[in-house]
């Protein structure tokens, strides 16, 4: 499936950053733990080097337990910090306080040897459409989170905001978009949701999970649906739409229902704990 998706203010949300990250000292990135590669923009690490990186598994508890493993450990390799979580329902969010001190230990105690206490950590947090970003800015700052004001040296108008003594979040980052050739990028974005619905066709892109949920996670659709695995994904689609009474009038099969029920489900979570792909 071939997908054109590049937002025009791609290049306005690269130089905000560009002019952000000089005042943080942690990049907290954001991914989808079902697509961690292809829900990365490839601008982040150019973007953020010399910065410590913190990179938030999220949605961790729809993704297949044993590739979030897998994944931590390949980050991890990178030099990466990582926390797997669920935003939403506040899954792993007691770790990001401790890891964002190990991450950032060195800074502490360069502060300390300058005789500077108690200066918290500047964090900003980046991340591509639909991976939860304002869920987990709104889960982990909490209702006690204070604006702090604009600080001397700060550009006018950015504001700081206050999560704890030791934490600091700058409030608006500037929404990074991914930028990708590889086909199978674009699909797997559009699976989770993060490229809007309306610039897909549906059955097709039902179809494509379909031929990787057979391939990959057998059993996940006759689990969910009672129907038997096996001939092509346009045929699987019509057992779900018969398996379902999706009919329309005359009792043709209503494909487009089947295929966005289908759809719907992974993305909730439904069809199982499902990586669409892998290190």
């Amino acid at each position: 499936m071939h997908i054109q998706w590049y937002p025009g203010h791609m290049t306005k949300a690269k130089r905000q950053m560009q002019e952000d990250i000089k005042l943080i000292d942690l990049v907290i990135e954001l991914v989808d733990a079902r697509i961690p590669l292809s829900s990365r923009n490839p601008d982040i690490d150019e973007l953020g080097k010399n910065k410590y990186r913190l990179i938030l598994l999220n949605k961790a508890d729809l993704a297949d337990p044993g590739k979030n493993k897998l994944w931590r450990a390949y980050f991890k390799d990178q030099g990466f910090f990582v926390v797997e979580i669920d935003a939403r329902k506040r899954t792993g969010m007691k770790l990001i306080q401790d890891t964002i001190m190990e991450a950032c230990k060195e800074k502490i105690e360069r502060d300390l040897k300058r005789g500077i206490k108690n200066r918290p950590v500047r964090a900003m947090v980046v991340g591509i459409p639909n991976v939860g970003k304002s869920t987990f800015i709104n889960t982990f700052a909490g209702k006690a989170c204070t604006k702090t004001g604009n600080k001397p040296g700060v550009t006018k108008g950015k504001q700081w905001i206050r999560l704890n003594k030791s934490v600091e979040l700058l409030d608006t980052p500037g929404i990074l978009w991914p930028r990708f050739d590889d086909d199978a990028v674009g699909t797997r974005l559009a699976f989770i949701g993060s490229i809007n619905d309306d610039l897909v066709n549906t059955e097709e892109l039902a179809m494509e999970l379909i031929e990787f949920l057979m391939s990959e996670y057998p059993g996940a659709l006759s689990g969910r649906y009672h129907i038997e695995e096996g001939g092509t994904p346009a045929e699987m689609l019509m057992a779900v739409a018969e398996a379902r009474h999706f009919l329309k009038s005359g009792g043709e099969v209503d494909y487009s229902r089947s295929a966005a029920l289908v759809v719907d489900e992974f993305r909730s979570g439904k069809l199982g704990r499902i990586t669409l792909e892998v290190p």
